[in-house]
């Protein structure tokens, strides 16, 4: 039971000002309402969190480009959904038993509903057989609108072709994109599965209690079923690549735990200065709630960028990555106060305040001795790092996305090289007109191009539109495809044609981002600096952040570079390199990273702007502020990585390269250019850090925010009265 005399201190302390400590108290006095809430957004996105994946695409189109107009005529016109290949392998393909076999299953695939059409090498005189003639191949063309029963159906039964010891593998396109969600979806969940617990641990450390450490997980699990609904809601009216939904997902859990690791790291202190729990919530409320919101700002401003761009899995990525921004802001302003509220009693407050001597501040006032050499030194590093970034190469990956071990992965591998003339042009050509023609445009335009080894027969796919597929030397990818690619462009032989396949795409893709990513940089660049200058009211400040952000942004390219590229450490993670970066990791990289780094250069400035505010010299203001801010940037980066590592666990390379490129960064950037490159610069620059234009001054005055929040003062805390030993004989004495 509190005293009378706590209750009268607590009535005597004027409310916090402020929207966000309105939303505070509201939120810890109606903690029940707010709580149920968050319970049936959790219950609603893991009811459907399996029916996201469903709604998603495996490798959406690249929006208006020459290749994906001519893919989306070629869809439009062909009335399969696509193909599911068996690779029949073992004895010989004339074989009485095998012939048997697979003929008997043709004619009962035929039958199967959603099946358009099936072809084996015997029904096509010997043209699905390999060259040692001890493997064919079945092709089956399902309908546009076959179900994943009607798929499973087909699947099960070309793999009873066993006659003979034959040994039958199942894959194709259709299997490849069932394949890509299913593994996606498991990779999500392990990744949930491990990350949880082991950010658990390291928060237990931090605030050396349970009741303080589960606090930001259960925050965190919420956040993911409102990322999950999100994301559900988005699938419906736009196509979502699956690697979206891991790298949102991650994303989500990483700004959860970060953000409500601020909340109650703040509410700690409060109640360390005596604050009852209803003044600790409303007080961390005004103050983490602002720099959560702030931060949550600079993030989403980072993957607005990616709007800019006209491929739809880029705006698929901002739109999911926006959504799970606003939702882990709102989490910890809303879920995290109801939850301190339940919690309150049993999170431990510190019995002294941070002191202003420790690690970090010793380690400031050693960089600051010699700041310039440090700074170098950091500079060189980081350049260094980023340095392979340079002779890095873009591929469109296919089945090679996934393990070796997959069935997909296996049949894409041996038709390319048992039976390349089944495998995939590495450039196709859509015409408009007659096969004739079509025809006459093979042999007059595309045969006569330098680079070019081959031309197959002209494929009609309907009235009016026909397919030539184009055979170039050397790498399907390489320089010598992408000019073929400019050379067909530039010859059209007077119809119309697109110019497709994946030298064509990776052609457009780097056209895309030619023309349009400096629009992007500009707009992320623009943003971040608007949002740095309203709250440190310097143009130092802010230029510098976007300098550092890029050396470290560049250090984690540069490892991505290394590791999936070159194949360092890939026997450990467990991949095989496929020898260049997948084509959209860099700009996603840049997006979340950018943003990601800018999340600690808040946490970092807020505290340093302060300290600045209060009187505090610059030198002494960077010193106090990292002293005092450190170890919960340190913290929130290591939980970070801990989640991104383990979603780079998984198997899908696209989300394995995301995962690392993201731990990279991170670690570097809250060790490396957070404890030694921002004190070195601050450190040189001192007063300048603060400077700005008169009229921008005058603006700041007007629209800037600030970080420092002005808290009425707390009672000192009530101290019972000392009890007096009973004396012997007295029971119930004083």
């Amino acid at each position: 039971m509190r005293s009378s005399r706590s209750t009268a201190a607590e009535v005597q302390v004027p409310q916090v000002s402020g929207r966000l400590a309105g939303l505070g108290r509201a939120c810890f006095r109606h903690r029940r309402w707010v709580l149920g809430f968050w319970a049936l957004v959790l219950a609603a996105g893991v009811l459907i969190g399996g029916r996201v994946f469903e709604g998603s695409v495996a490798g959406t189109g690249g929006g208006g480009s020459e290749s994906a107009r001519g893919t989306a005529v070629v869809q439009a016109a062909d009335p399969a959904q696509g193909t599911v290949t068996a690779v029949v392998d073992g004895p010989q393909v004339g074989s009485d038993g095998v012939k048997a076999a697979v003929q008997q299953a043709s004619s009962e695939v035929a039958k199967l509903p959603g099946v358009l059409s099936v072809a084996d090498t015997y029904s096509t005189g010997g043209q699905l057989s390999a060259g040692d003639g001890r493997a064919s191949l079945v092709n089956v063309r399902m309908a546009d609108g076959a179900s994943a029963k009607q798929l499973t159906a087909v699947t099960d039964r070309l793999e009873q072709i066993t006659a003979d010891g034959a040994h039958t593998v199942v894959g194709g396109d259709l299997v490849l994109q069932q394949e890509v969600k299913e593994q996606t979806a498991r990779d999500t969940r392990f990744g949930e599965i491990v990350t949880l617990p082991l950010t658990l641990i390291v928060m237990v450390l931090v605030f050396g209690g349970l009741a303080a450490a589960g606090l930001p997980g259960i925050g965190a699990v919420a956040s993911v079923g409102g990322a999950l609904l999100a994301m559900f809601g988005f699938s419906r009216i736009m196509d979502i690549d699956t690697s979206v939904l891991p790298i949102a997902t991650v994303l989500g859990l990483g700004l959860s735990i970060d953000y409500a690791l601020l909340m109650v790291n703040r509410f700690r202190e409060e109640r360390g200065l005596g604050a009852t729990i209803a003044q600790a919530v409303e007080r961390t409320s005004a103050t983490a709630g602002r720099t959560v919101t702030f931060s949550g700002l600079t993030v989403a401003v980072a993957l607005s960028g990616l709007f800019v761009f006209t491929s739809p899995v880029f705006r698929a990525v901002a739109a999911a990555g926006v959504s799970v921004v606003v939702i882990a802001v709102a989490a910890a302003l809303t879920l995290v106060p109801a939850l301190l509220g339940f919690m309150g009693r049993r999170i431990k407050a510190p019995s002294t305040p941070v002191p202003d001597e420790g690690f970090f501040s010793r380690t400031v006032r050693r960089v600051q001795r010699r700041a310039v050499p440090v700074m170098l030194a950091c500079v060189a590093l980081l350049l260094a790092a980023g340095a392979p970034f340079l002779g890095s190469h873009f591929r469109n990956s296919g089945a090679d996305v996934l393990p070796k071990s997959f069935a997909s992965r296996q049949v894409a591998e041996a038709v390319q090289e048992r039976f390349p003339a089944q495998a995939p042009a590495p450039v196709q050509v859509v015409v408009e007109g007659t096969p004739q023609q079509a025809q006459s445009y093979a042999d007059t335009v595309v045969a006569g191009l330098p680079g070019v080894s081959g031309v197959r027969a002209v494929t009609p796919v309907s009235d009016g539109v026909q397919t030539v597929d184009v055979l170039v030397k050397g790498d399907p990818q390489g320089a010598e495809a992408k000019r073929v690619v400019a050379e067909l462009r530039e010859h059209r032989g007077g119809l119309e044609t697109y110019v497709t396949g994946d030298a064509a795409s990776l052609v457009d893709f780097h056209h895309e981002i030619a023309s349009r990513g400096p629009w992007a940089v500009g707009l992320v660049a623009a943003g971040t600096l608007l949002l740095l200058f309203m709250m440190t009211g310097s143009v130092v400040l802010p230029v510098k952040a976007l300098l550092m952000n890029v050396l470290s942004l560049g250090a984690s390219l540069g490892a991505l570079t290394l590791v999936f590229q070159h194949g360092y450490f890939s026997g450990l993670l467990g991949f095989t390199p496929t020898g260049g970066l997948e084509t959209m990791i860099p700009v996603l990289v840049f997006a979340f990273a950018f943003g990601l780094s800018m999340d600690y250069e808040v946490f970092l400035l807020s505290r340093i702007k302060e300290l600045h505010d209060q009187g505090h010299g610059c030198l002494r203001s960077v010193e106090l502020g990292l002293q005092r801010s450190g170890r919960i940037i340190t913290s929130a980066g290591l939980l970070m990585v801990i989640v991104f590592a383990g979603f780079a666990a998984g198997q899908m390379l696209m989300v394995k390269q995301m995962g690392i490129a993201l731990a990279i960064a991170v670690a570097v950037d809250a060790t490396l250019v957070r404890t030694l490159l921002v004190p070195a610069t601050m450190s040189l620059f001192g007063r300048l850090n603060w400077w700005a234009p008169a009229p921008l001054r005058r603006l700041h005055r007007i629209i800037g925010l600030s970080e420092h929040v002005e808290l009425p003062p707390l009672p000192p805390p009530a101290v019972p009265a000392p009890r007096l030993p009973k004396r012997p004989g007295l029971v119930g004495a004083p």
